[in-house]
């Protein structure tokens, strides 16, 4: 596996798109597909923000996904940046994936003098995000979900 930037790999962009739209469509719920996939274009630098990383096989398939925003929610803008839309497809869960994209992103964040990183997750996964050096933050509603807000302190390493 390797990590590499969306932007080098554009056709996996409607891909991307679907899947996190089904994944997350829940708190946006006007939210299309189109309208992700034009978000995801708009991530056309590397060690930026906005940007998006993606896990590759050695075929240049992708296995996942995790980008860096200056805001993911429109109710919760008085933290930022953060780590978002991280997302492994069903079939290469439990590998690793998930926690290597989450680390990448991280160091990334710290490369570009990020301090501070947030996420929100449901409370099922925060022992998933603990295990990996975040922290309990907020606990938040953003539409019909409670979710918890964690953060984690960037290192300048990517």
């Amino acid at each position: 596996m390797r990590i590499e930037w969306l932007r080098d790999h554009p056709r996996h962009i409607d891909a991307l798109a679907a899947a996190h739209v089904e994944a997350f469509g829940r708190l946006l719920p006007d939210w299309t597909v189109a309208q992700a996939a034009e978000e995801l274009r708009s991530h056309s630098q590397a060690r930026a923000i906005p940007t998006t990383l993606l896990a590759l096989d050695d075929a240049g398939d992708w296995l996942g996904s995790v980008s860096l925003l200056q805001e993911d929610h429109q109710d919760i803008r008085q933290y930022s940046p953060w780590l978002a839309s991280l997302y492994v497809r069903p079939e290469t869960r439990g590998q690793g994936v998930g926690a290597a994209l989450a680390a990448r992103g991280v160091a990334e964040a710290g490369a570009l003098g990020v301090r501070e990183l947030y996420l929100y997750c449901t409370p099922a996964l925060v022992a998933w995000y603990r295990a990996r050096g975040w922290r309990e933050h907020a606990q938040v509603t953003l539409g019909p979900l409670h979710v918890q807000v964690m953060a984690i302190e960037c290192t300048g390493e990517a």
